[in-house]
């Protein structure tokens, strides 16, 4: 089955496609995609144990996405190669198409960008729908102070991994953590010592 399908992006894909890029049709479209419920409360390996954001219906708030529309024409393949850019399961890759039918995803998710593709004129769409996980691996309840002592366990290059991430997410990625840390002497210290003291990386 063939139409068009958007890449929605949110945080590290808006600056780094990697091996997406060439599957894509750049610029994105900032802030075009559906406001989805996000937050930093996932510790990634990937990130150096530093936090990443995700959808959380729980902790998060409606912030707006973005979208790049796929070179392919058929669901499936949109969602591999997302799949391979996060280096993730498949299985942890959301997507919905109006033509096949698909709704993979958390529902409550998949609803709201079934109707945006609606709304849009996009065919189907796909996102990366990992999960917080910081209690599984904290052993700790997301909060804001949690999240704070948890950065403060980072070494160096973990930290400066984990200012780069929460810097460089696009202005519009404006969770409530986000917007805590900015107000932390402690992480704006942080920021200065890496480089990132006037948010010059902030991907608009």
């Amino acid at each position: 089955m063939h139409g068009r399908y958007a890449v929605l992006g949110w945080g590290s894909l808006i600056w780094d496609l990697e091996i997406l890029e060439a599957h894509v049709e750049l610029p994105w479209r900032m802030e075009h995609g559906p406001h989805l419920p996000m937050e930093f409360s996932r510790i990634s390996a990937k990130r150096k144990m530093g936090l990443a954001v995700c959808l959380d219906h729980e902790f998060g708030q409606a912030c707006p996405t973005h979208a790049v529309p796929s070179r392919r024409t058929e669901i499936g393949a949109v969602a591999d190669d997302l799949a391979r850019r996060e280096r993730a399961p498949v299985e942890m890759i959301g997507a919905v198409c109006h033509t096949t039918g698909t709704r993979d995803g958390r529902a409550e998710i998949v609803e709201i960008i079934a109707d945006w593709c609606t709304e849009h004129g996009w065919t189907g769409a796909v996102w990366t729908d990992l999960r917080s996980n910081f209690t599984e691996i904290s052993g700790h309840a997301f909060s804001f102070d949690a999240a704070g002592a948890h950065l403060r366990t980072l070494t160096d290059e973990q930290l400066e991994e984990a200012v780069r991430y929460i810097t460089c997410a696009p202005v519009a990625t404006d969770t409530p953590l986000r917007r805590t840390l900015m107000q932390d002497p402690w992480w704006r210290e942080a920021m200065s010592r890496f480089g990132f003291a006037d948010s010059a990386a902030v991907i608009t």
